[in-house]
């Protein structure tokens, strides 16, 4: 029982109140109170005003007046606001012993909304010729976090990397490794997927620039690309594997992990678009132009035809958008699957990793498909995505079957862009790896991680090298997992290394620290907190907020999960450190010359250091005991 049990109280009572007055159809909310409205307040008031033809202040007088003869064991009072809210006051007595006895339970904060149905959440994504920047990490995190979200949820959960291993920008890299004489062996031990992006990629494509000529051969390998048969294919699926694995050793050094890698090219031959195509003639979604300039291409048809979009060439080629539609539809398990799954060659922590395969030797049956699909990618692609999300609803007969999760990208403000090397004229920066204008993300967090060992060993002298080298690396994969979730999805992120690591505001490092500021309170008792004591003493305004907060987790994983909303729990994350260091400020916890009293204060922080290190979890973010 959390402060959801209130809520549920007020908005059954309200129903019968409603049914009273011959009142139906009236979808009221009762949420957490803003401060000054009672700890719970209901807009019904307003929805019903013109029906009853009074004012929201008069509704909700009468609808106090009647509430006080329902059986209510949670609400104290209830009074109508002279705005017109109808308010309620909780018996704080009651829902404290329920919200902090419950907090200990391993299941506190799950919600059912998944009903233990299989969801796909498709993520990454990034093409294998060079090493993860810092603007794929926003998609890597956010996939990663929407991902224990709706495990949470009680959503089964299949995370799925899609290995684009047959575009130009592989193309690229194996024309410079055939052509253009560079080494498969980085220097200086240096990172192979460093090395690709950083020199052969880069390179490459600035003698494209010196030698338009030299396009043919780019087209030229692009084309055996698809012809799996072909040396150059066998080439470049090594190169790509050894990119590949640089990228997951840098996902799993952020604690992000997955079940499944799928591949571009085995996509592309594995007949998968012949039977996407045949259906989507079958169900008329696509068109034959017969004139004007997509004369000879099959489209699929906009609003107008400048928005027509050509599927398959004049000349009988595919274009992009024709190997994301069968993947899509095969994410949801609308074509029968022609993979055979392996696990990949590497040992991923805490998470089985498999991969697809066209081998049939030794044929293993794996099923990654779910009833439902979200996919994380840039708003760039919205238009895109918008056509394959409408495909798939005609395919599925479903409109949120397919779920496109678009984000902004990120920037580097001025004098971090500085730090890392990037002369940007004092602008922030905005990356292109094309360009080598980028930042890769070991470097941020090598950097990061140095940061916040030298801030330890001041702060700790006495600490072991191995205690500072944990506590940095929790740090540094908190502070950019939280730098990445803490924006809305719709808006620029402008990364700054140093405000991110502050003790103080909206950081990872200030959620972090008051967690172990909590640990620190129950070292020093030399107790272990105990569920047998006197909730009623707990009667603090800063204690009360404190309790509230943690009785709003599962709400916020509520929140979070219908609306693939990771900022929520970010959010909630910080909301609880600052309730958490308010009560700190206010009210002691030891040493007060009362037992009871602070053994009820002890067990609220062992309450919070439970509830943030949980929602921190949902984060990926670990919460250390010392900083």
């Amino acid at each position: 029982m959390t402060f959801k049990s209130i809520i549920d109280e007020i908005e059954n009572n309200l129903k019968k109140i409603l049914l009273e007055l011959d009142i139906s159809d009236v979808k009221f909310t009762v949420e957490p109170a803003k401060p000054g409205f009672g700890d719970v307040s209901s807009n019904v008031s307003f929805l019903l005003s013109k029906q009853l033809k009074k004012s929201p202040k008069d509704i909700a007088q009468m609808l106090s007046e009647k509430y006080q003869k329902c059986i209510s064991t949670l609400v104290l009072k209830s009074e109508s606001h002279p705005s017109g809210y109808l308010n309620f006051s909780a018996d704080w007595d009651k829902l404290n012993q329920l919200i902090l006895s419950e907090s200990n339970l391993p299941e506190f904060g799950d919600v059912d909304i998944g009903k233990n149905s299989t969801i796909v959440v498709e993520h990454t994504s990034v093409n294998p010729n060079k090493a993860l920047h810092i603007g794929h990490i926003r998609n890597i995190i956010i996939g990663d976090v929407l991902s224990r979200i709706l495990e949470k949820a009680n959503y089964k959960v299949n995370i799925l990397n899609y290995i684009d291993d047959s575009g130009l920008q592989v193309a690229d890299i194996i024309v410079g490794f055939n052509h253009f004489g560079f080494s498969q062996d980085p220097p200086n031990g240096k990172k192979f997927d460093h090395y690709c992006g950083d020199d052969v990629y880069v390179k490459t494509t600035e003698k494209y620039e010196q030698d338009p000529s030299l396009e043919e051969i780019r087209k030229n390998v692009l084309k055996e690309l698809e012809d799996g048969t072909s040396d150059t294919a066998k080439f470049a699926d090594k190169i790509t594997r050894r990119v590949l694995a640089g990228q997951l050793e840098t996902c799993w050094n952020l604690s992000v992990f997955y079940d499944c890698l799928n591949f571009e090219s085995q996509i592309i031959r594995s007949g998968l678009w012949s039977k996407i195509f045949e259906k989507l003639k079958e169900m008329n979604l696509i068109e034959f132009e017969k004139d004007g300039k997509n004369a000879g291409c099959w489209v699929i048809r906009g609003e107008d035809k400048e928005e027509d979009k050509v599927i398959v060439r004049s000349n009988g080629t595919a274009t992009y958008i024709a190997k994301d539609i069968p993947y899509a539809a095969w994410k949801l398990g609308l074509l029968d699957d022609p993979f055979n799954y392996e696990k990949y060659d590497k040992v991923q922590p805490s998470r089985e990793l498999w991969q697809t395969t066209l081998n049939h030797n030794n044929p293993i049956s794996k099923n990654f498909t779910g009833e439902k699909v979200v996919t994380v990618i840039d708003s760039r692609q919205e238009r895109l995505q918008k056509i394959i999300t409408n495909l798939m609803g005609k395919f599925k007969s479903v409109s949120d079957a397919y779920i496109h999760l678009g984000y902004e990208s990120v920037t580097l403000s001025s004098e971090t862009a500085k730090i890392l090397g990037l002369d940007t004229d004092g602008k922030q920066a905005q990356m292109s790896g094309r360009k080598g204008l980028y930042v890769n993300a070991d470097s941020v967090y090598d950097i990061l991680k140095q940061k916040t060992i030298d801030e330890t060993k001041k702060r700790h002298p006495e600490m072991s090298d191995s205690e500072i080298e944990e506590i940095a690396h929790n740090v540094s994969v908190g502070t950019l997992r939280y730098e990445m979730i803490k924006q809305d999805l719709d808006k620029i992120i402008t990364f700054d290394l140093t405000k991110s690591l502050s003790l103080e505001g909206d950081t990872a490092p200030y959620i972090q620290y008051t967690h172990a500021r909590a640990s620190r309170i129950i070292e020093r008792s030399g107790r272990i907190p105990s569920i047998d004591v006197d909730f009623s003493l707990l009667k603090d305004d800063s204690e009360l907020e404190l309790i509230k907060t943690i009785g709003l987790f599962d709400i916020q994983v509520r929140d979070a999960a219908n609306n693939f909303s990771p900022k929520v729990i970010a959010r909630y994350c910080h909301d609880l450190a600052v309730a958490f260091n308010s009560f700190y400020e206010k009210v002691k916890v030891l040493e007060l010359g009362d037992e009871n009293l602070e053994n009820s204060r002890l067990y609220l922080v062992s309450s919070f250091k439970i509830t943030v290190e949980k929602a921190l979890g949902l984060l990926g973010i670990v919460a250390p005991n010392r900083m």
